[in-house]
């Protein structure tokens, strides 16, 4: 006997690549597992694929990664959020967002701005160290609409379900930007939360409508904020939490920032040849194609890369800069004092630990 699965249960997606968000259970961190002191800037620090927006003077430690998930979830990993200084006094401008920015090609099936626009529901555990409320937000970026929902946070984990109506005003485009922002509201002042929250229905932005009734992660340095399995999906029924292996989460991130790093001993492998008598060229592979050519980050100092030619290493006169690239490779700049040969084969070095290069494509 054979048995044929509903067509609304594959057209909705509750089969195969359901969760839209990557890196949901935040066990992927090539930048750092652990970074303190966060709120001056905004940006990614630790998770793959998430990053905080800050406008405030609170201060918290973000760790990635940690080894606290509910028994009930498909993880053993989530994200934690420690405040570590307080923020009592609430500009208007003031915001903490935690967001999920999502490219265009990976919307097209929601059909948003068509007369087949589709549901979206966002699932997630969470905790935190008592009682408080914040909210998700969908930002569509390209047609300045948005909708947001609140979510209750208790001292035990909970999972959230929240269903966001279809919108049948404004497409998303099929490029490489971003499109949409899955973001979660922690933090905000009156700019944010004067109005009345806009939760029924997408609609034209106003500021004041996006954040309305939150409580402040930064209320107290004794908060703390929990989350993992986060999965935005096609469909108004949150399914569970998609597992996909560690290789092929990985995959998924390096397409946005791949980090190459030494970790022990010296990390040889980067093949080039060299153009003059100071400068070689050393070519860079990513193991998947990136999003858009990217930029380069680097650490550590001159003295910690080199260039191993015809048996002798020459160290680095400065930290390598990038000449050129695509989004499947890029050529790297290393300079020395002096030594090469032009036209001769090198191999770029790492010399000191944790030493790494960091190709950014993020949006």
């Amino acid at each position: 006997m054979t048995t044929k699965i509903p067509s609304e249960l594959v057209d909705d997606q509750v089969f195969g690549r359901r969760n839209i968000v990557i890196n949901g259970n935040f066990n992927i961190y090539q930048r750092a597992q652990q970074v303190a002191d966060l709120g001056a800037s905004s940006g990614y620090f630790t998770a793959d694929r998430w990053r905080t927006n800050f406008t405030t003077s609170g201060r918290l430690t973000m760790t990635a990664g940690t080894a606290d998930a509910p028994a009930e979830s498909n993880s053993s990993t989530s994200l934690k959020l420690d405040c570590t200084t307080a923020d009592t006094s609430i500009a208007s401008n003031e915001n903490f967002i935690l967001q999920h920015l999502i490219e265009g090609f990976n919307l097209q099936h929601v059909k948003k701005g068509t007369s087949g626009a589709k549901q979206l529901t966002v699932s997630f555990w969470v905790k935190g160290n008592g009682n408080a409320t914040y909210v998700v937000e969908l930002f569509d970026n390209d047609n300045t609409r948005q909708i947001s929902k609140s979510f209750s946070v208790t001292s035990s984990w909970s999972k959230v379900e929240l269903t966001f109506p279809a919108d049948t005003t404004g497409a998303f485009d099929n490029d490489a930007n971003v499109s949409l922002y899955c973001q979660i509201w922690l933090h905000a002042g009156s700019s944010f939360t004067s109005g009345t929250l806009n939760s029924s229905a997408f609609a034209a932005n106003n500021n004041a409508n996006r954040a309305v009734g939150i409580s402040s992660f930064f209320s107290s340095t004794d908060n703390e904020f929990y989350i993992t399995d986060v999965q935005l999906e096609v469909g108004d029924t949150a399914t569970p939490f998609e597992h996909r292996s560690v290789g092929e989460e990985l995959a998924l991130c390096q397409r946005y920032f791949y980090k190459e790093v030494r970790t022990s001993g010296a990390l040889f492998g980067f093949v080039g040849f060299a153009d003059n008598s100071t400068t070689a060229y050393i070519q860079h592979i990513y193991p998947v194609s990136m999003r858009s050519e990217p930029t380069l980050s680097t650490t550590g100092t001159a003295g910690d890369y080199s260039i191993r030619v015809t048996g002798n290493t020459l160290g680095c006169s400065s930290v390598p800069s990038l000449s050129s690239g695509n989004e499947h490779v890029s050529h790297v700049t290393y300079s020395v004092s002096s030594g090469l040969t032009g036209g001769q084969a090198v191999v770029g070095k790492f010399d000191a630990a944790d030493v790494f290069l960091g190709f950014d494509a993020e949006l």
